[in-house]
C-alpha cells in the first residue's frame, strides 16, 4: 500500500507542470489562437524561477518571476501575431526554438547548482490521515494552486460573463468584433495568461520537481501539454486528468525496470512520447470529434473590417 501511494505521488508530481502548461494553453486556444510556442515559455519560466530562487533566496519571487518571463515570452508572440499579423503555427515554433536557445545561454552559469525544494504543506489532522492524508494532503503549495486553477478555469469560461466573450471570439471572432468586443485585446490577455502557466510550468520542474538547472530540462513536456488539450477536447476537467494519465506514463517508466523487467531505458524514456503520438493519431482519425470541439476559429487571423 505505502507503495502504491508513493506512485500515485510521483503521478501528481510529475503531472503538475502538465496541468500548467495545458490548462493556460487551452484558454489561448479557446480565444481562438494556437500557440506552439509552450515548450520555449516553459523552459524561459524554468531558468528564470530558478536563477530568481538561487540569487534571493525566495520562492515567492522565483516562481513569480517565471511566470512573468513566461508572460513576456508569450507577449512577444501576441505582438508577432495579433498586430503584425504572422502566421502562428510559424511564430510559435520559432518562439520555441528562441526560448530553448536564450534559456541555454541563461542558464550557463547555473550548471549544477541546486537548491532546496519547496516544503509540503501540512494540513491539520488531515495530512495525518493514513493513505488519504498522504495522497491528498501531503503536497507543495503549487500542486493545490495547479487544481484551483483548473477549477477557476472552468467556473471562467462557462460561468462569467468574459469567459462567454472569449469563446465567442473563439468560435466567430468577426461577429464578436462586429457587436463591439476588441478581438485582439481579449486575444492579447489569453495569451499572457497562457504564457504565465506556461512559465509557472516549468518552473515547478526547476525548483520543485528537480530543484536544480538542466539545459532542456522541460524535454518536450511543452508539446505533451499541446496534445493534453485536444485530448482533453479543450475542456478544463479533461485536461486535469489527460495530465494526469501523461504523468502516470513518465513515473511508471521509472518503476518498471525496479519491478525487474529488463527493459532498455532508451525505449522507457521515449515511452510519454510514443503515447502522445498515439493518442493524436487516434484523435486526428475522427477529424467530426475534433471539428466539433475545437474552436472554430482557431489558428485564424483576424482582420479589423474598421
Amino acid at each position: 500500500m505505502d507503495l502504491l501511494v508513493l506512485v500515485l505521488q510521483g503521478v501528481i508530481i510529475a503531472a503538475t507542470p502538465l496541468v500548467f502548461a495545458a490548462i493556460g494553453e487551452l484558454v489561448v486556444e479557446k480565444s481562438g489562437v494556437l500557440n506552439l510556442g509552450v515548450e520555449g515559455m516553459m523552459i524561459m519560466g524554468a531558468i528564470a524561477g530558478f536563477s530568481v530562487t538561487l540569487e534571493t533566496g525566495s520562492y515567492i519571487l522565483g516562481i513569480a518571476s517565471a511566470a512573468l518571463v513566461g508572460a513576456l515570452s508569450a507577449s512577444l508572440f501576441g505582438l508577432l501575431t495579433q498586430i503584425l499579423l504572422s502566421n502562428q503555427v510559424a511564430t510559435g515554433l520559432a518562439l520555441t526554438i528562441f526560448g530553448l536557445g536564450l534559456a541555454a545561454l541563461w542558464g550557463q552559469g547555473y550548471s549544477g547548482e541546486s537548491t532546496q525544494a519547496l516544503g509540503k504543506v501540512h494540513i491539520f489532522l488531515f495530512s495525518d490521515i493514513p493513505i488519504i492524508g498522504p495522497l491528498f494532503f501531503s503536497y507543495d503549495p503549487l500542486i493545490y494552486l495547479s487544481v484551483a486553477l483548473v477549477i477557476g478555469v472552468s467556473w471562467f469560461l462557462n460561468k462569467t460573463r468574459l469567459g462567454l466573450i472569449l469563446r465567442s471570439i473563439g468560435e466567430n471572432h468577426d461577429s464578436a468584433h462586429a457587436i463591439g468586443y476588441s478581438v485582439v485585446a481579449v486575444r492579447m490577455a489569453a495569451i499572457l495568461f497562457g504564457g504565465a502557466c506556461a512559465g509557472l510550468g516549468g518552473a515547478y520542474l526547476s525548483i520543485i520537481q528537480t530543484p536544480l538547472w538542466v539545459e532542456g530540462m522541460t524535454a518536450g513536456r511543452g508539446w505533451i501539454a499541446l496534445a493534453i488539450v485536444v485530448f482533453a477536447a479543450w475542456r478544463p476537467g479533461r485536461a486535469l486528468v489527460g495530465a494526469y494519465l501523461f504523468g502516470g506514463v513518465t513515473v511508471i517508466q521509472l518503476h518498471v525496470q525496479g519491478l525487474g523487467f529488463e527493459i532498455e531505458a532508451q525505449y522507457m524514456s521515449m515511452l510519454p512520447y510514443l503515447v502522445t503520438i498515439i493518442v493524436l493519431v487516434v484523435i486526428s482519425h475522427n477529424k467530426t470529434r475534433a471539428a466539433l470541439h475545437a474552436p472554430a476559429c482557431l489558428g485564424k487571423p483576424f482582420f479589423a473590417s474598421s
